[in-house]
């Protein structure tokens, strides 16, 4: 019995003295014990508080996307003749592929949510006062990039509703003074939706944005360890006076049960209800209604009463007012008082706003079921993304920039006219290669039996008939002209 204790009469337990000098050596080295404190020891004016879990259930949500983007990312694609099929290979082929899209989709719907009820929470608890003015314009800035993020990956599938509503959401941007049709170009990779649209969409969804947002969730959590937590709306927001209580546990097991809670609703949703993915783009369908998601409805409707010269109105000058008024919110609302039923006009505004959003909302999807032609379409445009749901999934055949030696590696100028008919956006008309598509005619073999000098001239002067098939003249500097040439010489 002697054997079991320790000189002092304690037990004598080897595997916790292990474990002490593991976590001794760890924190004599990087701070664990620090880190810790700082994580899990912040007093929360008041105590814990289920309206304090949006913060955190955010931070989760953001780490499940990129996780179930990662994933995605290993099969995608991001060109216009492979996008959609290995999307489509996801969902249809890869063991829990349209499970694991429509975690993602449905994710991305979840941040929006929780993000207008974080923000909701801060403004009615009037957690921007009181030397919260960076907290706040940090905590906006991430509401626009997740926006952001939502609409760049929106894009990716490349079907039909992805195509169009994309290009009406790039179209807008061309409605902006002065920059309108350089940011349009910027946006697109040229003047059409093609293959660069996608590239500048994909690494903008997949490194600039995440990179960005990571960023600012850093800025975030720092400046609100700065301010401290603000407590209920009775306390003062510079000197609290309730009795504090630690992060840990209580506040962590409510962050943890609705991050919970959250992804099995997620699970459910994406189980019994999988995101379903339409029919391949196609440019040339001039009957296809296009629809952004449930979040843009809002500002689609909105866009409805502001036509011809007020468009500017609608898309430039209200919103950009609106913008300034929500991020400048601390500065124009001075006063510390917190409590909302003694600031009526502002919260009155506040829920005023969210109110048209929602009107707004119901009235686009109200008026398309009122519309007999727009809801015989939509009936129509949902038949055909459910039948090609159903239809097995079919391998693309051998693309002839993957089999046959279109761009000859012993030809730079041809090589470099490849980039220049990418960059033009000649694919969205005459496919990846020059394959064709029902939007423009297939150029593999065709112009390999015309001359360069003839190339040439087509190219800059268009005939009546191309004109009439909207082929516009390529106004490019002489020498990426003859590069281009070269290129469309190379189709086989």
């Amino acid at each position: 019995m002697a054997d079991a204790l320790t000189p002092n009469g304690k037990p004598n337990e080897p595997h916790l003295n292990r474990r002490r000098r593991i976590y001794r050596w760890f924190d004599v080295r990087i701070g664990v014990g620090s880190l810790m404190h700082e994580a899990l020891d912040e007093p929360i004016p008041g105590g814990a508080r289920w309206a304090y879990v949006f913060g955190s259930v955010l931070l989760f949500l953001f780490i499940s996307q990129t996780i179930t983007g990662i994933f995605l990312a290993l099969y995608y694609a991001p060109t216009a003749d492979h996008a959609h099929t290995t999307l489509a290979y996801i969902v249809k082929e890869v063991t829990g592929g349209s499970f694991l899209r429509s975690l993602h989709a449905y994710g991305s719907s979840a941040v929006v949510i929780v993000m207008l009820l974080h923000l909701t929470q801060t403004f009615l608890y009037g957690a921007y006062k009181g030397r919260r003015e960076v907290l706040w314009i940090s905590g906006c800035a991430l509401l626009g990039l997740m926006l952001a993020m939502a609409f760049t990956g929106y894009l990716l599938p490349w079907d039909q509703k992805a195509y169009f509503a994309t290009t009406v959401g790039t179209n807008m941007a061309s409605e902006v003074p002065l920059i309108g049709s350089t940011l349009k170009r910027l946006m697109r990779g040229g003047n059409e939706m093609g293959t660069l649209t996608l590239s500048r969409f994909f690494v903008g969804h997949v490194f600039l944005l995440p990179g960005a947002i990571l960023g600012l969730i850093a800025a975030h959590v720092f400046l609100f360890r700065k301010a401290g937590a603000a407590g209920p709306p009775s306390e003062d927001p510079i000197n609290p006076k309730l009795p504090t209580e630690r992060f840990y546990p209580r506040q962590v097991l409510m962050d943890t049960v609705v991050a919970l809670l959250m992804i099995c609703v997620l699970g459910l949703f994406s189980y019994f209800s999988p995101t379903e993915l339409g029919p391949k783009a196609n440019p040339a369908d001039t009957q296809y209604v296009p629809r952004p998601e449930w979040f843009y409805l809002p500002v689609f409707q909105w866009l409805k009463y502001f036509k011809g010269s007020l468009s500017i109105v609608g898309i430039v000058v209200i919103p950009t007012l609106t913008a300034i008024l929500v991020v400048g919110l601390p500065f124009f609302d001075r006063r510390l008082e917190r409590r909302p039923w003694r600031r009526p006009i502002a919260v009155g505004i506040y829920l005023a706003i969210m109110a048209t959003l929602i009107t707004f909302g119901w009235l686009s999807r109200h008026e398309d079921q009122l519309d007999p032609a727009i809801a015989k379409q939509v009936a129509k445009q949902n038949e055909e993304t459910e039948r090609f749901m159903r239809e097995p999934f079919e391998p693309e055949a051998a693309a002839s920039s993957l089999s046959a030696p279109n761009v000859s590696v012993l030809d730079p100028a041809a090589v470099a006219g490849k980039k220049i008919y990418d960059g033009e956006s000649c694919d969205a008309c005459h496919g990846e290669n020059g394959v064709g598509t029902n939007a423009g005619p297939k150029l593999a073999g065709a112009t390999a039996q015309k001359s360069a000098e003839e190339l040439t001239k087509l190219l800059r002067h268009p005939t009546p008939k191309m004109i009439e098939g909207e082929m516009k003249p390529v106004e490019i500097p002489d020498e990426d002209l003859k590069a281009l040439v070269a290129y469309l010489k190379s189709l086989k």
